[in-house]
């Protein structure tokens, strides 16, 4: 009599806690959220630079940062600059503010015109990817014209 109490207190206590088990590996958990991509977008002219440039170069940038492995895609197109970009890049600086460069400066390649387009990816750092979701980032190109830079755009970060 014993032993079949036993075996069914046993039994019991297996139950209770497959069941607590289920119960808890069903928990959807909220920390998946800061996991979802971010749309990147920005639109650049001479305006923005510090100081400002005049000229009627226009630029956009979209793409997108995957906090998943670190990786921002992103296409950027100009249009009517003074000649073909010479230089472009990443910067952390605020809106208004001259900023320092982030990682290396694209290599955009030769034989370019003042309309064109350039696409990149480059893997950021729990720093830099924070910068960037805090609107912190912008990115510039330079031309033979304005080698320090002829259009800015401020970037965002909107998490999808």
């Amino acid at each position: 009599m014993k032993c079949m109490k036993t075996a069914n207190l046993v039994k019991k206590v297996l139950v209770i806690g497959l069941c607590g088990a289920i119960i808890f590996s069903s928990c959807k958990k909220d920390h998946n959220n800061n996991q979802r991509m971010y749309t990147i977008s920005g639109n650049a002219n001479g305006a923005q630079m510090v100081p400002s440039v005049t000229g009627n170069g226009t630029g956009k940038i979209t793409g997108t940062y995957n906090p998943n492995n670190g990786t921002l895609t992103y296409t950027t197109t100009w249009d009517s600059l003074s000649g073909g970009p010479t230089s472009g890049g990443f910067y952390n600086g605020a809106s208004g503010v001259a900023g320092t460069a982030v990682g290396t400066p694209w290599a955009m390649g030769s034989n370019l015109t003042g309309t064109g387009s350039f696409s990149g990816t480059m893997n950021l750092t729990p720093a830099q990817a924070q910068d960037l979701k805090n609107g912190n980032w912008y990115y510039s190109m330079g031309t033979a014209t304005n080698p320090g830079g002829e259009i800015r755009g401020q970037m965002t970060a909107t998490q999808q």
